[in-house]
C-alpha cells in the first residue's frame, strides 16, 4: 500500500537528516504505523457496529465528513472584510480547539504510547528517530482533519480573498497543527515529570472538562477583545491578549489585508512564526527526556491515602438506611472512581453544566448591569445544571467490565430495589450534588439569601428529575452494558427528558409569581420526590 504522505516526506528527506534523524528506519515504522492504523476508531467516528469493515478501512480517515460539515462554521469569519484580526481570531480560536481537542481524546494513546520502546527500542533504533515517527505519524493525521476541517473555508478563501491570503491561511493551519502537538506533548511531560502514569490517565480525563469550560470563557474573551461602534468592530488592545493564541495568527492577516501596522500587530506577527520555531527545536532536544518519563506510563501505582474508614462509615450511614443500600453506594463510587471510560463519558456533560448557567448570566449581566440582574429571576437558570442527569442516569448501567454482571445473578437479593437506592445515592452524592452545592453558593451571593427557597425547590425538582430520567429510559442493572448499545436507545428519550426538564423550570417561574408559592410548591415536590423514590427502583430477579 502507498502512502502519499510517505511521498512528500520522501521530498524533504534531506533535513531530517540533517536533523540527525535516520530517515530510512523512520519511514518503515511510519509505513507500519499508518498501516495499521485502520484497526484504530476514533472517537468522532464511534465505535461501530461492523467491526471487520474497521479491519479493513482506516475508519479514521472515514470519520473526516463530520469534520467537513463542521467546517462550514468558519466560511462566515472568511467572507467578512471588516476586522481580519477578529474574523480570522475567531477562525483560528475555533481550530485550536477542536484539534487539541481531537489529539487529547484519539491521539493520546499514540503520543504516550510505550510498546514501540519496547518492540523496536530493542533493536538498534535511536529515540529520536523513533519519536519523530511517533510526532509524523500524528501531525499527518492532525493535518489530514485540519484540511477537512478547514477545507470550504480555505476553498471559499482563494475566491473571495484571493491567493495570498490562501497561502497564509495554509501555513498558519499547519503552524497551528505543530504547536498544538509541542503544546500537548509539553503539558504531559511536565505531568509525567511530577507524577507516574495513572496519574497522567486520570488528568486526560479532567482535561476535557477544562476544554469544554475554555471553549466557551475563549468566546467569551475574544468577543470582549472588540467593540462593535457604529457596526464597526474596533480592536481594544490589552496585556493579556499575548497569551490569545489565536489572535497571534490572525496578526499577519490584518497587516496584509488592511495594510494596518503598529506595535501590537507586529508583534502578535513575530509571536506566530518565532514561538512556534522556538517550541520546535525544544522539542527536539527534550525529545530522549520525554521518552525517559514516558516509561511511567508502566507504572499504575497509585499511592492513596489510608481511608478515614470511621467518618467513611458515618457518611453511608446517614444516606443510606439499609446495609444493601451502604453496599453498593460503596461499590458504585468505586467503580466511578476507576472507571475511565465512564469518566470521558460523563466528565464533559459536568463541565457543560457547570458552566451553561453563567453563561446566560454573564449576557443578561452586560445587558443589564449586575445590580438589576440581582434583583430579577435570572437566577432560575440553576436548572442547566440538571442537563447532566440524563447522562449520568443513562450511563448509570454501562461499564468497561459490563461481562462481570454474572455476579448479580448469584446475589442472594430477591428485589434489587435497594442495589438502585444505593447507586442512585452514589452518583447523586458523587457528581451531582457537589457541582449543585458550588453552584447554589455562587447564586445566592449574587442574588442574596432570599433565593435559598429557590435552591431548595430545584435541588428536589432535579433529584425528582433524575427519578424520571431512570423510569422512562431503558432500565438495566448497575454496570452491567456496554456503553453504545445503552447510548444508542436512550438518545431520543434524553432529548424528550430536557423538554420536561425545561417544563419543571416553567412551572418554578410560574409559582415564584404567587405569594408563598415556592415554599408550598417545595412541600409538594418533597410528597412527590418520597412517594417515586419508594415505588419506581423494582426490579426483579427475572429481569437479570
Amino acid at each position: 500500500m502507498k502512502f502519499k504522505s510517505l511521498a512528500l516526506l520522501d521530498r524533504i528527506s534531506p533535513l531530517f537528516k540533517k536533523m540527525g534523524i535516520d530517515y530510512e528506519t523512520m519511514r518503515i515504522i511510519l509505513y507500519i504505523k499508518l498501516l495499521m492504523d485502520g484497526r484504530r476508531v476514533p472517537t468522532v467516528f464511534g465505535s461501530g457496529k461492523n467491526q471487520s469493515d474497521s479491519m479493513n478501512k482506516n475508519q479514521f480517515l472515514r470519520s473526516l465528513w463530520m469534520y467537513l460539515i463542521m467546517g462550514v462554521i468558519l466560511i462566515p469569519f472568511i467572507i467578512m472584510k471588516n476586522n481580519y484580526l477578529f474574523q480570522m481570531g475567531m477562525v483560528f480560536g475555533i481550530v485550536i480547539f477542536l484539534v487539541i481537542t481531537s489529539l487529547i481524546s484519539d491521539f493520546s494513546s499514540v503520543l504516550l504510547d510505550i510498546r514501540d520502546r519496547n518492540i523496536i527500542g530493542v533493536r538498534p533504533v535511536d529515540r529520536k528517530t523513533l519519536s519523530m515517527a511517533k510526532t509524523l505519524h500524528i501531525l499527518i493525521y492532525m493535518i489530514c482533519l485540519t484540511g477537512a476541517l478547514c477545507g470550504p473555508a480555505l476553498l471559499i478563501s482563494v475566491v473571495v480573498q484571493g491567493p495570498v491570503f490562501f497561502l497564509l491561511f495554509l501555513v498558519s493551519l499547519i503552524f497551528i497543527d505543530i504547536i498544538s502537538i509541542i503544546f500537548t506533548t509539553f503539558v504531559y511531560f511536565f505531568i509525567l515529570k511530577y507524577f507516574d502514569g495513572e496519574k497522567l490517565k486520570d488528568i486526560i480525563n479532567y482535561i476535557q472538562i477544562v476544554l469544554a469550560m475554555v471553549v466557551m470563557v475563549s468566546y467569551q474573551l475574544i468577543g470582549r477583545m472588540f467593540s462593535v461602534i457604529d457596526i464597526r468592530i474596533e480592536f481594544v488592545p490589552s496585556w493579556w491578549q499575548y497569551l490569545v493564541i489565536p489572535i497571534w495568527f490572525a496578526a499577519p492577516f490584518q497587516i496584509l489585508q488592511k495594510a494596518e501596522m503598529n506595535f501590537y500587530l507586529v508583534t502578535y506577527t513575530a509571536m506566530a512564526v518565532v514561538i512556534p520555531l522556538i517550541s520546535i527545536y525544544i522539542y527536539i532536544k527534550k525529545i530522549p527526556m520525554f521518552e525517559k518519563y514516558l516509561l511511567k506510563m508502566g507504572n499504575n501505582s497509585i499511592k492513596r491515602k489510608e481511608r478515614k474508614k470511621q467518618s467513611e462509615g458515618v457518611l453511608l450511614r446517614l444516606f443510606c438506611r439499609s446495609r444493601e443500600e451502604r453496599i453498593f453506594f460503596r461499590f458504585a463510587k468505586d467503580m466511578m472512581n476507576n472507571e475511565r471510560q465512564f469518566k470521558l463519558k460523563v466528565y464533559p456533560s459536568l463541565g457543560f453544566s457547570l458552566i451553561f448557567p453563567f453563561i446566560f448570566i454573564i449576557q443578561r449581566a452586560a445587558e443589564s448591569g449586575l445590580h438589576e440582574l440581582a434583583k430579577g429571576r435570572t437566577y432560575l437558570f440553576i436548572y442547566f445544571c440538571g442537563m447532566m442527569l440524563p447522562t449520568l442516569i443513562m450511563l448509570m448501567g454501562c461499564s468497561e467490565n459490563y461481562k462481570a454482571a454474572w455476579i448479580y445473578k448469584v446475589l442472594p437479593i430477591k428485589d434489587f430495589k435497594q442495589v438502585f437506592h444505593g447507586t442512585m445515592k452514589a452518583f447523586m452524592v458523587r457528581l451531582f450534588v457537589p457541582l449543585y452545592v458550588l453552584e447554589a453558593i455562587i447564586f445566592i451571593l449574587i442574588f442574596g439569601v432570599r433565593i435559598i427557597p429557590d435552591i431548595l425547590v430545584v435541588f428536589v425538582a432535579s433529584s425528582i428529575y433524575s427519578i424520571l430520567c431512570f423510569i422512562f429510559m431503558e432500565k438495566s442493572l448497575p454496570f452491567s452494558k456496554q456503553f453504545d448499545s445503552i447510548q444508542q436507545s436512550n438518545v431520543g428519550v434524553s432529548m424528550l427528558l430536557l423538554l420536561v426538564l425545561s417544563i419543571m423550570a416553567g412551572v418554578h417561574f410560574a409559582i415564584t409569581y404567587i405569594h408563598f408559592g415556592v415554599l408550598i410548591y417545595l412541600a409538594v415536590l418533597l410528597i412527590i420526590f418520597i412517594i417515586l423514590w419508594e415505588n419506581a427502583f423494582h426490579f426483579s430477579r427475572r429481569h437479570v
